[in-house]
């Protein structure tokens, strides 16, 4: 990057923590209708600081939920134009009697700053707009055309920019998008996500008597839902994590060749990844495969919860008439989510136990993603990565989903840049959660950077 833009973010570190500080005191939990003012606000926060970093047109869109921030600087003709995406809106802290510090009250510790939102992904997006901010100021222009689309629901499924992404092409239209919402492999190491798997969450719900029933007088002739649906999610899957959904496998691409070897080299030990991030007694999953194929490049399907019958202190000897349960499913390229959701219903219906009757409900799906790595921008930005962090940046997918992508692939037609600057250790959706302060300052710079060489 240029020696003045870099001299620009140095100089004015401590502001931009001093603001980092101000974004995170918000608690905008976009799940909590308590929050709701709290998320407005957090949204006149990013446009009041998109504004002063120079971007132009600039709105808080109104939508069913919590609003969504545009804005743009269009000024760069002949230059790719970057499609920026972040969100403002941030998970419940709690428990609370975790945090060492209060989760809204941003605290400086070990190089680090500690706040709900400060890795996910206020600090992340923030980085984007103080790049903006920097290049402004040291050469009064933009070397690309940049728009912004800043939402508040994506902890809560982010339905509203969903449909403003399909009804708004034409505003959104771009050449690539630009996200910062991921994390580096290793600290030190560049790192561009370019697979994200997709996600099916369902839910079951099993209902057996009419009511529920004394256990002495009915139980051995009446159908108990909780046992039911137990039987029921237990053959779902094998001892060796391989799911028994017929056709599950049929069309997952295998990793190729080249990926293997390059995760090969990854920084990984799993013994380390058992006991720090784990912290189990043992791995499971299928046989045969490596810790990152299996969490990268398989499909999987989980259970997250279960509730049904009698659960409150002591003794009540009840036979439920009702359960539910939470499964979710990601899949990998090349799977198509009708597809599997029709399978699993099927599976589900043909093993649903005697005397118990199942309904499966889908609360949400969306397909796996893939990007190119040698599409001209994803190098653009890998060479950026390297220019800034020193070393060369590596190529790696995530087991988890970030719909939105799906919908610039869709609605847009364009690829989008992973390039995210957490750590595995920052705790997202958990108690102390932190981000690195030379992170924070690494990813402004590299962002500009980007900008610098994508517009060159």
């Amino acid at each position: 990057m240029s020696e003045a833009t870099n001299a620009y973010v140095e100089s004015n570190q401590t502001r931009f923590l001093e603001e980092l500080k101000e974004f995170l005191r918000i608690p905008s939990v976009s799940t909590l209708p308590e929050h709701f003012p709290d998320v407005h606000r957090a949204a006149q926060f990013v446009g009041d600081h998109m504004k002063s970093a120079g971007l132009e047109n600039i709105e808080i869109v109104a939508t069913e939920k919590h609003p969504l921030v545009y804005a743009d600087w269009l000024h760069a003709p002949g230059k790719p134009t970057v499609l920026c995406y972040g969100h403002y809106d941030v998970q419940p802290p709690d428990p609370l009697n975790e945090w060492i510090t209060p989760p809204f009250e941003p605290t400086l510790r070990n190089g680090n700053i500690y706040a709900r939102g400060s890795a996910d992904d206020k600090g992340q997006m923030y980085m984007q707009i103080k790049a903006v901010e920097a290049l402004l100021a040291v050469n009064k222009t933009l070397p690309v055309n940049l728009k912004f689309l800043i939402e508040g629901e994506e902890e809560v499924g982010s339905e509203s920019v969903a449909k403003f992404v399909a009804e708004s092409p034409a505003k959104l239209k771009a050449d690539v998008a630009l996200v910062s919402d991921t994390e580096l492999f290793a600290e030190g190491l560049p790192t561009l996500c370019v697979g994200l798997r997709g996600l099916i969450y369902t839910e079951i719900e099993a209902r057996g008597p009419s009511r529920d029933l004394h256990s002495g007088m009915y139980g051995g002739a009446a159908p108990n839902a909780v046992f039911g649906l137990v039987e029921l999610l237990a053959k779902l899957k094998d001892k060796n994590g391989v799911i028994q959904i017929p056709g599950m496998y049929d069309d997952v691409t295998p990793p190729t060749a080249a990926e293997q070897h390059s995760w090969a080299t990854l920084p990984f030990d799993e013994a380390d990844f058992l006991k720090n991030e784990v912290g189990s007694k043992c791995l499971t999953g299928e046989l045969g495969r490596t810790v990152l194929e299996r969490t990268w490049a398989r499909p999987t399907l989980e259970v997250h919860g279960i509730a049904g019958g009698f659960t409150g202190a002591g003794a009540k000897t009840v036979i439920p008439a009702k359960a539910t349960a939470k499964v979710s499913m990601r899949m990998v390229p090349d799977q198509d989510p009708d597809k599997i959701i029709a399978a699993y219903k099927k599976f589900v219906a043909d093993n649903t136990p005697a005397g118990i009757q199942t309904e499966v409900r889908i609360l949400s799906a969306g397909p796996a993603i893939s990007v190119n790595p040698e599409h001209h921008a994803i190098e653009v930005a890998a060479q950026a990565f390297s220019d800034i962090l020193g070393k060369e940046t590596v190529f790696i997918r995530s087991g988890g989903s970030i719909p939105i992508v799906g919908d610039f692939a869709k609605y847009l037609g364009i690829p989008t840049i992973l390039m995210g600057f957490g750590l595995p250790d920052d705790g997202l959706h958990s108690p102390n959660e932190k981000y690195k302060l030379a992170n924070y300052y690494a990813g402004i710079k590299t962002i500009a950077h980007f900008f610098e060489k994508y517009g060159a």
